[in-house]
């Protein structure tokens, strides 16, 4: 140690070593001193097809070691901003019934808001974000800019409508969530019904397809959900099967076509100066993919989304 005093800030350790937490970061479950939580959601109770995303959480706290101090594309330094710990998992103690695993998550998230702190997930399905946006936005909703290959805004299926198919037609029946604020960016792939995602056309929000995307590029895309979400309050969620599956195979959902792991971090980094008030990275899968890539990309993605969230806390009045 004497040789390398550096190795004092354990996120400067040899990053083999340790007990793996969200980006290296100091463990506790104490929300007081902690201004940005990490937070893992290790459910999967609303899978409509594949399992296996509740593992996420624990991977992308392994891959996340591989993340440094400092974002060299845009040099923010997000431990400089605000104080951030890993503040633990909101884990399910009943999670063999959909509706009450939500309103646990729910309940975890109301104390995170509570303490002031700003909360940015790894999940877990789709369906956490509902009662994450529950918590967060009782008092005032939010907009969202979300990456997908899926609009997530369907009706019953099966029986149940708080699968992660439909958690935002739900929260902007809630309240939630402000459609006319909503911006949904990657979306393709086959339907059932040609009318699948017609909630989200219907309530104003802005659907960009892939062949759009393929049409406007990053800047025209970037340009356009600022222009959407605007300078109120906004959520960014991160569904991971966006992306083509050749940067992310480990997920419940793949769909073939979409962005690449570049457009994405530049589009997240395009998002730099919005008021962000959450966000969170979903559905990676790691049993899909045996490399740890797409758990890799996953807290590549959430490390894209803190150095946003900790740009913004900082510039709070």
């Amino acid at each position: 140690m004497t040789d390398y005093p550096e190795f004092a800030d354990q996120m400067q350790q040899p990053r083999y070593t340790g007990i793996p937490t969200f980006m290296r970061t100091r463990f506790t479950q104490a929300l007081e001193g902690v201004d940005i939580g990490l937070i893992g959601v290790p459910f999967d109770g609303g899978v409509t097809n594949r399992t296996g995303a509740r593992h996420g959480p624990r991977e992308i706290r392994n891959q996340s070691s591989l993340m440094r101090r400092i974002n060299q594309a845009t040099q923010v330094s997000p431990y400089e901003l605000a104080r951030v710990a890993d503040v633990g998992d909101a884990w399910i103690k009943s999670p063999f019934h959909l509706e009450s695993s939500l309103d646990e998550i729910e309940a975890f998230f109301t104390q995170v808001h509570a303490a002031g702190v700003v909360p940015l997930s790894a999940g877990g399905d789709h369906s956490i974000t509902l009662p994450i946006m529950r918590a967060i936005a009782k008092d005032q909703p939010v907009g969202m800019v979300h990456f997908d290959a899926h609009c997530d805004t369907g009706d019953d299926y099966l029986g149940n409508r708080f699968h992660h198919g439909a958690p935002f037609r739900r929260a902007a029946e809630e309240g939630l969530l402000d459609p006319k604020r909503t911006i949904q960016i990657g979306i393709r792939g086959s339907v059932n019904e040609l009318d699948q995602w017609q909630f989200s056309h219907d309530s104003g929000m802005r659907v960009v397809y892939m062949e759009e995307f393929y049409e406007l590029g990053v800047k025209g895309v970037i340009e356009e959900a600022r222009r959407v979400v605007g300078d109120g309050p906004t959520y960014v969620s991160f569904d991971v099967d966006g992306l083509d599956p050749v940067y992310a195979p480990g997920t419940g959902t793949p769909e073939i076509g979409g962005f690449t792991s570049l457009e994405a971090l530049l589009m997240l980094r395009g998002l730099r100066g919005l008021n962000l008030v959450g966000g969170d990275v979903v559905e990676v899968a790691p049993s899909f993919d045996q490399t740890g890539n797409t758990a890799l990309t996953g807290a590549t993605m959430m490390f894209e989304i803190l150095c946003l969230l900790a740009e913004s806390f900082a510039s709070r009045p």
